[in-house]
């Protein structure tokens, strides 16, 4: 069967009229090629989530079920193959994954309980963030240009990594950046992967001998008998979720200032609520990682025979007909009946997370800003080529501080507030190569 390529300009641009060329010529489940590898692509919202919920048993993320990954017919240096290569939970299935799964469940839960007092810190830092990279936003002037991307929406949730997984200050920093650098995939991607790769394990060893009140210290507790190697993997899932958390408060930012009805929701404190519909009308992973089926199934009008690739579409499902056409486009509320977190056995463990992280960074941007306004008309923005995600490059805005937020005059290269740190030690932001790469951002405008 011939097939179209899937990631082009156009897809790039404007996804959702390529899912709906795709539905009118082969219906929910349509085969394209990623970068050279043909690809079953599933758009319906009930074969996605039949997929996703897999209550036979019949799907696997397993790279080794791919048949032509064990055929050695997958050339080394697709583009993608280190994606599923990782080996972890994410990619785990049967005992090994509810293995790990469990621990991720343990571990988290002091920070996702909001009656915990890890979860109440963690909340008190994030806030202390966003309030920091708004101060380095600003310290130009009441009125001005911003990157909210990369000045505010991706080093926040970073910051809260660095935090979570319990690293000291100066390392902390030096992860971050290389977070930024695995997540781009620039050529120096590899390098960054290393690195972190080596930092995550030292810090595994590290707290093994001396836990503290941090996600790794906590898997740890969680399941002893996780070797330094299986740690370090785990924990480099994160960089996944927050950066689609970085997307997703992207997202939330335009949806509000470009739609005069969800902002004034947000002003009656329906914060929740629109972060809920963004994730439902622009969710950020926009398709998932692949799926193999173990035996032959049939799905949409095809049968997809055993170890051939399925990319299930998020965006796409949330644009079925079939699901859509129930919905109110208009409300405010809208369903949680959607599948931006997933579901089944691989749905996102950090969902209320991540969320929360959103939540808490659009509340402190509009209560800080008396005035945000779009630099580029909505429909104009740049958007990151990517197969998985649907992020933007970058979300240049225009802003006025509001009159309660202005700053007393300092110098420009004064450190604001240090953030509290696992280590209870600090970088003087003066000297930090990540609050100075941020004010570079600023001063280059």
């Amino acid at each position: 069967m011939s097939v179209e390529a899937l990631l082009t300009r156009d897809y790039d641009a404007n996804p959702g009229a390529v899912h709906e060329r795709l539905r009118a010529t082969y219906g929910p489940v349509a085969p394209v090629d990623v970068l050279g590898v043909h690809v079953w692509f599933v758009l319906g919202y009930e074969e996605v989530l039949h997929v996703l919920q897999n209550k036979g048993g019949a799907w696997s993320k397993n790279v080794d079920r791919w048949r032509e990954y064990a055929e050695a017919r997958v050339p080394a240096d697709w583009p993608l193959l280190p994606v599923f290569q990782v080996n972890n939970s994410a990619f785990s299935e049967g005992a090994t994954q509810h293995k790990l799964r469990a621990a991720w469940t343990k571990a988290l839960a002091p920070f996702q309980d909001h009656s915990h007092p890890q979860a109440q810190l963690l909340k008190q830092a994030m806030g202390q963030y966003a309030d920091d990279l708004i101060g380095v936003m600003s310290e130009g002037g009441t009125t001005g240009w911003a990157d909210l991307a990369a000045q505010y929406a991706r080093p926040l949730p970073l910051m809260v990594a660095n935090r979570l997984l319990g690293f000291a200050a100066a390392r902390g920093e030096e992860v971050v950046m290389d977070i930024w650098r695995m997540i781009d995939a620039g050529p120096d991607a590899a390098a960054a992967f290393q690195r972190l790769h080596k930092a995550m394990t030292e810090l595994a060893a590290a707290k093994r001998q001396r836990p503290g009140d941090d996600l790794t210290s906590y898997m740890i507790e969680a399941d002893p008998d996780l070797t330094l190697d299986e740690l370090a993997r785990e924990l480099l899932m994160l960089p996944g979720l927050l950066d689609f958390t970085a997307s997703l408060i992207c997202n939330v930012v335009v949806e509000v200032v470009s739609n005069p009805a969800v902002r004034e929701s947000l002003s009656a404190g329906e914060i929740d609520e629109t972060v809920n519909r963004v994730a439902l009308l622009n969710p950020p992973m926009a398709n998932l990682t692949f799926r193999f089926p173990k035996t032959d199934v049939k799905l949409g009008n095809h049968t997809i025979a055993a170890g051939d690739p399925v990319m299930l579409s998020v965006a796409a499902a949330h644009a079925d007909p079939r699901f859509a056409g129930g919905l109110d486009q208009h409300t405010i509320r809208s369903t949680r009946a959607h599948l931006a977190w997933g579901a089944g056995p691989h749905a996102c463990l950090g969902h209320r997370l991540a969320t929360q992280i959103a939540t808490i960074a659009v509340q402190r941007l509009f209560s800080q800003y008396s005035r945000l306004k779009l630099a580029l008309p909505a429909d104009q923005l740049p958007w990151r080529a990517s197969p998985f995600m649907r992020a933007l490059r970058s979300l240049p805005v225009q802003y006025e501080l509001a009159e309660s937020r202005v700053p007393a005059p300092r110098g420009v290269d004064a450190p604001v507030t240090p953030p509290p740190s696992a280590d209870g030690g600090a970088v003087p932001r003066s000297r930090s190569p990540l609050w100075s790469f941020l004010r570079g951002l600023r001063r280059s405008r």
